[in-house]
């Protein structure tokens, strides 16, 4: 396809905040947006695909103190190790921008004077509550425990002269369209969230200027003012593609935008859903096709945080496992809407099983049994037997289910469909038993038709993987004497040229690992770090006075399922009630519950609950209440939900 003939995808990541080295879990967004470019250009798309880093504000201008040095030279030294941990997991960006970039000041400083000139901001004062490390304000009633609503940090009282945008006058435009358009945020759970949260509830003017600090971008007419971090930030995604406020933007800017794809964690979701779309609304432009807040990838059980000591480091994990594994470690591992668990054990328990296993011993199998029987020559013969049809019909389908998944945004899943085919590629060895066909010299064109198959199978299938591990697509295509095929190539079966050889000598993709030895080199790796003893140890039981006798009978009366929030939200006038919408199985039920003093709304969705499914609906407040979720209580009146284990699907029965 010639390159004026592609559709164009534009797409970002969120600029990541340089006030320190990225762990693991800010990594995971930018293999997740590099595995979505790639893909797409395997499909034909003609990609633009931007990152970089958000460098002014408060907390810089406070560390780069803390360290001697300017806030440029503190910026300077971190976006530097932003930019290599990105190149060092193979992420293919084509833009790399920082908001101290000239070109972003300028055109930075020119959209806060038109929107100033034309009334949507407006000098005043403010006072509220500020969060630092957010560098958010916030009221009372919007605080979670008295704390920030965002990171869960202490938030102090603050008053200064500010500039404000006029968020409501745009409110009801983006209100309608966020209705029309039930694409644009994505997952729905999301979009719940910021209309019932945010939205419908009324906006505030919004503070788009500060003078308590003076690392920032200056309004040219107001000097002692510097913009804010939002109006500065969100607009990496115009000016990095060369918009203009005069009216002079570049044929890249006129070619790409609107944006195809905003990919962000779900802490910031609020500021690209509400924010980032008024702003362009008021700059009169068109807004972004998609914006998905993907969930956290969590160590142990909580978000990691370099002040709960932990954080997992990119180039720590990659000198352990390799970047391919640990890119489908936390592709694979992360659903789609809840957060996902990271940890040492299970790292060496997916790389020994899906890619030593199922991944690296199909390749090493098939090609040391190509050079064994038949000198590495790889021939089709023709000779198919009913047990082939189920292979090819599984290989050459692979491909649409795996776009069907990318098109969802949901890569777990069409990872999941790549290794379907590694799997049923083992299966179909098994099937064959190419060893015993070696014995029979009248098998000698079934055994190899067989080797054909399968070599066949995992070209279609390397060819998927390419976007999610390339450095392991390429050492199977190099192995086998391939090359990666062509999207539409994907459909057909036998396409591999008979007669080509394969390596003499088949590279190991993955060794497995031990994971006390893994272990002992993690304690090396760090020694200054206690060994953490489970809470359990120390924990004093819990008498309760014991009820009546119950018969298997009265038990077998309650029905408990595994149920999903979807969706949470205070109860208007009460101290204690949570509203949570519960998807179990196909259905909605509409639980109230009286949590709020130990979950907020938001932490609440997407969690995974345990649910009395058939308690008789009744009304707290004025609102039905269609069962009960389930929890545990201490002595102190602490509350904490009952969740499955292990990963199990909505709907689930409980016995």
């Amino acid at each position: 396809m010639c390159d004026k003939c592609k559709k164009k995808f534009y797409m970002t990541t969120a600029i990541a905040y340089t006030s320190g080295k990225p762990h693991i879990g800010n990594t995971y967004e930018i293999v997740l947006a590099d595995s979505v470019a790639r893909y797409k250009r395997l499909e034909g798309y003609d990609v633009f695909f931007q990152t970089g880093t958000d460098e002014h504000g408060q907390k810089i201008q406070l560390k780069a103190q803390e360290a001697g040095i300017s806030p440029k030279e503190y910026v300077d030294q971190v976006a530097g190790q932003v930019k290599g941990i990105w190149d060092m997991m193979n992420a293919t960006y084509d833009k790399f921008i920082r908001t101290t970039d000239e070109d972003h000041e300028r055109q930075v400083q020119k959209i806060f004077k038109k929107l100033y000139e034309q009334g949507d901001i407006y000098k005043g004062h403010y006072e509220g509550l500020y969060c630092t490390p957010c560098e958010s304000f916030f009221t009372e009633s919007q605080l979670v425990d008295g704390k920030c609503p965002d990171c869960g940090r202490e938030v102090v009282p603050a008053k200064e002269e500010a500039y404000f945008f006029k968020m409501s006058k745009y409110a009801d435009r983006l209100i309608e369209y966020i209705n029309s358009h039930p694409e644009f945020i994505q997952p729905v759970s999301r979009k719940n969230e910021m209309m019932n949260n945010f939205l419908l509830p009324g906006l505030q003017d919004l503070c788009v200027s500060r003078t308590s600090f003076s690392w920032g971008i200056p309004v040219d007419f107001d000097p002692k003012h510097v913009v804010y971090v939002w109006l500065d930030a969100l607009t990496n995604y115009i000016t990095g593609i060369g918009y203009d406020c005069d009216g002079n933007s570049t044929e890249l800017f006129h070619k790409n935008w609107p944006a195809d794809l905003h990919l962000i964690g779900k802490d910031i979701i609020r500021f690209h859903t509400i924010y980032w779309p008024i702003f362009l609304m008021a700059l009169d432009l068109p807004l972004p096709r998609q914006i998905f807040g993907h969930p956290w990838l969590l160590q142990g059980d909580g978000k990691m945080s370099k002040s709960k000591g932990n954080v997992l480091y990119a180039d720590e994990l990659v000198d352990f496992f390799g970047v391919d594994a640990v890119r489908y470690f936390v592709l694979h591992e992360m659903p789609f809407e809840n957060d996902g668990i990271i940890s040492w054990e299970l790292l060496v328990e997916r790389l020994n099983s899906d890619l030593a296993n199922t991944l690296g011993n199909l390749v090493n199998r098939t090609i040391s049994m190509s050079n064994k029987y038949f000198g590495g020559i790889v021939k089709d013969t023709g000779v198919t037997e009913p047990v082939d049809e189920e292979l090819k019909q599984l290989a050459i389908g692979t491909a649409g289910k795996v776009s069907e998944k990318m098109e969802q945004l949901r890569v777990a899943d069409a990872i999941t469909e790549i290794f379907t085919l590694f799997k049923r590629c083992n299966k179909y060895i098994d099937e064959t038993m190419p060893w015993v066909l070696a014995k029979d010299e009248s098998k000698q064109d079934r055994l190899a038709a067989v080797l054909y198959h399968l070599v066949e199978s995992i070209c279609i299938g390397t060819t998927l993987l390419e976007s999610f591990m390339p450095d392991t697509a390429e050492k199977i295509f190099a192995q086998l004497n391939a090359k990666r095929r062509q999207f539409d190539q994907l459909s057909e079966f036998g396409l591999y040229e008979s007669g080509t050889k394969v390596t003499e000598k088949p590279e190991i993709l993955f060794a497995r690992l031990d994971m006390k030895e893994v272990q002992e080199k993690v304690e090396q790796l760090h020694p200054q770090e206690e060994e953490r003893q489970p809470e359990t140890m120390e924990e004093e039981g819990i008498d309760l006075e014991p009820k009546e006798e119950i018969t298997y009978e009265d038990f077998s009366k309650l029905q408990f399922q595994v149920g999903e929030i979807i969706a949470c939200e205070e109860v208007p006038k009460s101290k204690k009630l949570l509203c949570s919408q519960v998807r179990i199985g196909n259905q909605i039920k509409q639980i109230v519950s009286g949590i709020k003093a130990h979950y907020s709304a938001k932490d609440m969705v997407g969690k995974k609950v345990m649910v009395l499914v058939n308690l008789k609906p009744a009304k707290l407040a004025g609102i039905l209440s269609e069962g009960m979720l389930l929890c545990a209580q201490d002595n102190d009146g602490n509350l904490a939900l009952m969740i499955p284990e292990k990963k199990m699907p909505s709907g689930a029965e409980i016995s």
